[in-house]
C-alpha cells in the first residue's frame, strides 16, 4: 500500500508538471515552506522544494508563463519549447518524491512519469493549437485559467488522496489514448497550415488554374473509386473540415470529373488506409470563408436539412478556392439552363 501511495504521488505530480510545470513547483514549495501542509516521514525528500531560491525560480517562471498561455500562438510556441522541459522536470518530480528507493524502481518511476507527463503535455499543446484557430483571445485566456485550476486541484487531490487522485489521471490518460488519433491529426494539420501560411507567396494577386493531377499517394484511392473511368477534371489538396461520415483533420485531395459536375470526391487516407467520400452538390451552396490560417469551402444545403461539409485549404491557396468556386457555380448555372431549356422545348 505504502508503494502504491508513492507511485501515485510521484505520477500526479509528473501528470500536473506536463500541464504546467511551473505553477506545479511553485505551489508545492510555497506550502511546504510556510507550512500549510505536513509532510509525512516518508516524503521529507520533497522538502528541497521549499527552499526560497526554488520558490523564487519557479515563480519568475510562473508569472512568465502566465502571460505567455493566454496570447494566442505565442502559448504553442511556449509549449512548443516546452516538449522536453516538462516531461523532464515531471521525471524528475517523481525521483524526488521517492528519495533513494532500489534503482530499479527509481528508474521504471522516472519512465512512468516522464510519460505520463509528456501526455498531459501533448495533450495541452494540441487543445492550444485547435484553439488558436479562433480569432479571439477569450478561449486562450479561459483555457489557461481553467489549466491553472486544475493544477490547483490536482495537488490539493494529491495531498488529501493520493490514491483518487491516480486513478482520476489514469482515465485521463486512457481519453487521451482514445482520442489520440483525432488530436494528432488535428496538431499535424495546424502545424501544416501555420507553416504554409508563414511561407505563403507575398503576392496574393498571382493568377492560378485548378491542377488537373493528384498526389501520387492519392492517385491509386481515386483509381479504386473511379470504377467508371471518369477523367479528372481539376484535383486540389485539402484537409477535410468534417462533414457527414467523413472525419475532420484528414490530409487529401477534392476531385471533380468532367463526366460528373455534380458532385465532388474527397479522397485521403486514414490510417494508412484508403478514405473516399463521395459528396452530392445538388441543391448545395458553395461558399469560400477566408479564415485567420486557413482558407474554408464550405458546401451547404440551399434548403432541408442536407449534410454540411468543409474543406480546409493553405492561405497560400485562396486563388485556387476560388476558383473552384466560381467553377462549381458556372457548371450548376449551365446545368439549371439547360434543365430550364429541355422543360419548355417542345416534345415529338
Amino acid at each position: 500500500m505504502e508503494r502504491l501511495d508513492f507511485l501515485a504521488v510521484a505520477l500526479g505530480l509528473a501528470c500536473l508538471a506536463g500541464i504546467n510545470l511551473y505553477l506545479t513547483v511553485f505551489v508545492t514549495g510555497l506550502a511546504i515552506h510556510f507550512h500549510w501542509i505536513t509532510l509525512a516521514p516518508q516524503y521529507q525528500s520533497l522538502e528541497v522544494l521549499g527552499n526560497p531560491w526554488i520558490i523564487t525560480i519557479a515563480g519568475i517562471l510562473y508569472f512568465l508563463e502566465f502571460f505567455a498561455d493566454k496570447i494566442p500562438w505565442l502559448d504553442s510556441a511556449w509549449d512548443a519549447v516546452h516538449t522536453f522541459i516538462r516531461p523532464i522536470g515531471g521525471a524528475l518530480l517523481a525521483i524526488q518524491v521517492l528519495g533513494h528507493p532500489s534503482p530499479a524502481f527509481t528508474i521504471i518511476v522516472a519512465l512512468l512519469a516522464g510519460g505520463t507527463s509528456l501526455v498531459a503535455h501533448t495533450a495541452k499543446a494540441a487543445t492550444r493549437l485547435a484553439t488558436n484557430t479562433s480569432p479571439e483571445p477569450f478561449s486562450n485566456i479561459g483555457l489557461s485559467l481553467g489549466e491553472d485550476a486544475a493544477v490547483l486541484g490536482g495537488l490539493a487531490l494529491v495531498h488529501f488522496n493520493p490514491v483518487l487522485a491516480l486513478i482520476i489521471f489514469f482515465i485521463g490518460i486512457a481519453a487521451f489514448f482514445y482520442f489520440a488519433p483525432k488530436i494528432l491529426r488535428a496538431m499535424k494539420a495546424k502545424i501544416w497550415l501555420a507553416w504554409k501560411k508563414l511561407n505563403g507567396p507575398a503576392d496574393r494577386g498571382i493568377p492560378v488554374s485548378l491542377p488537373v493531377t493528384l498526389p501520387a499517394r492519392l492517385t491509386s484511392v481515386f483509381a479504386q473509386e473511379n470504377v467508371l473511368g471518369e477523367t479528372v477534371a481539376w484535383a486540389v489538396r485539402c484537409i477535410s473540415g468534417g462533414g457527414r461520415r467523413i472525419p475532420a483533420n484528414l490530409f487529401g485531395a477534392l476531385v471533380a470529373t468532367n463526366e460528373e459536375p455534380r458532385r465532388l470526391i474527397f479522397v485521403a487516407r486514414k490510417g494508412g488506409r484508403p478514405f473516399t467520400r463521395t459528396i452530392d452538390l445538388e441543391d448545395s451552396v458553395i461558399t469560400h470563408e477566408p479564415r485567420f490560417l486557413f482558407e474554408s469551402l464550405v458546401i451547404s444545403a440551399a434548403t432541408g436539412k442536407a449534410p454540411k461539409y468543409s474543406f480546409i485549404f493553405a492561405r497560400p491557396d485562396a486563388g485556387l478556392v476560388e476558383q473552384i468556386v466560381q467553377y462549381l457555380r458556372e457548371h450548376e448555372s449551365a446545368l439549371q439552363e439547360r434543365v430550364a431549356a429541355e422543360s419548355v422545348s417542345p416534345i415529338g
